[in-house]
């Protein structure tokens, strides 16, 4: 026969991590979780193509001056490489993000996670988390990395003397990016079960804005209806943060306010969305 063990009460031995803290267990979960995949890995090497070439075109340039009338190094470059990671951006979003919190509804992890003692706060925190963590590596860490290359490579600050505000551009450009992407890609995942049909409803956002501008523009004959666009607002808010003339005639506080309604939307449909179950004894 096998032993009976004791059962009485026993005195919890491990160590107690402080309140506040749960949004970190959450998120590196949710990392650990995306790493593990192949495709996802292979995604990440595909978006950093774009950076060995543009360090290849600032040494080009460095070695050969005389190359820089065909491919110039300065601040448009940059920026130019700001917008194409958003294609990048694009589909990371999608692939980490359209699950975070479906994922959870449809296995109804969701009230587990808010039974225990977590706030909703820490959960949306955790999982906004995830998908920031990487959109920022796609985005604004290779874009720093690229101005420090150039830096090294070139063995000058000419450029940066040149273009002082060129970091915090790249930086408040990146960070833009990643928030609304973020809020709107979090918030679309929660209010469905299903990562698939989040990731269409995404897509379709982007697309049927995309679509409705350019009805719109053909209509107006002007390009002062961008603001309907989701990249369009993107592309406004970048050149004015760049110091580049415009592309469109919508107003840049036009464009920034639009996106930042974007995120204030998606913050609203994550506080009724995200609630755990009320038990009542």
């Amino acid at each position: 026969m096998s032993p009976v063990h004791d059962q009485s009460y026993r005195r919890y031995q491990g160590k107690r991590e402080p309140h506040g803290r749960g949004w970190l267990v959450i998120a590196g979960a949710g990392m650990r979780a995306v790493l593990a995949k192949k495709v996802f890995l292979g995604l990440l090497l595909l978006a950093w193509l774009p950076f060995l070439v543009r360090t290849v075109q600032i040494y080009a340039v460095t070695m050969y001056p005389q190359t820089s009338e065909v491919l110039p190094v300065n601040a448009r470059m940059f920026q130019s490489f700001v917008e194409g990671q958003g294609l990048f951006a694009f589909f990371v979003t999608i692939y980490v993000g359209a699950g975070l919190i479906a994922n959870d509804r449809r296995a109804n992890a969701l009230q587990v996670y808010l039974s225990k003692p977590i706030l909703r706060i820490e959960y949306i925190a955790g999982k906004l988390a995830v998908l920031a963590t990487f959109l920022l590596g796609v985005t604004l860490l290779p874009a720093v990395l690229l101005v420090i290359m150039q830096v090294v490579l070139s063995g000058s600050m000419t450029l940066l003397r040149e273009h002082p505000t060129l970091i915090p551009a790249v930086v408040l450009a990146s960070l833009v990016r990643v928030i609304v992407a973020s809020a709107t890609m979090l918030a679309l995942s929660s209010i469905s079960r299903s990562a698939r049909y989040v990731a269409v409803m995404y897509t379709g956002v982007i697309f049927f804005a995309e679509a409705m501008y350019g009805v719109l523009s053909f209509v107006t004959g002007s390009t002062r209806v961008a603001w309907v666009s989701i990249t369009g607002n993107f592309d406004v808010v970048t050149d004015a943060i760049f110091r580049e003339a415009p592309r469109y005639d919508t107003p840049a506080v036009v464009s920034f306010i639009v996106l930042m309604g974007l995120v204030a939307v998606s913050v609203s449909v994550l506080e009724r969305s995200v609630r755990g179950v009320e038990i009542v004894s």
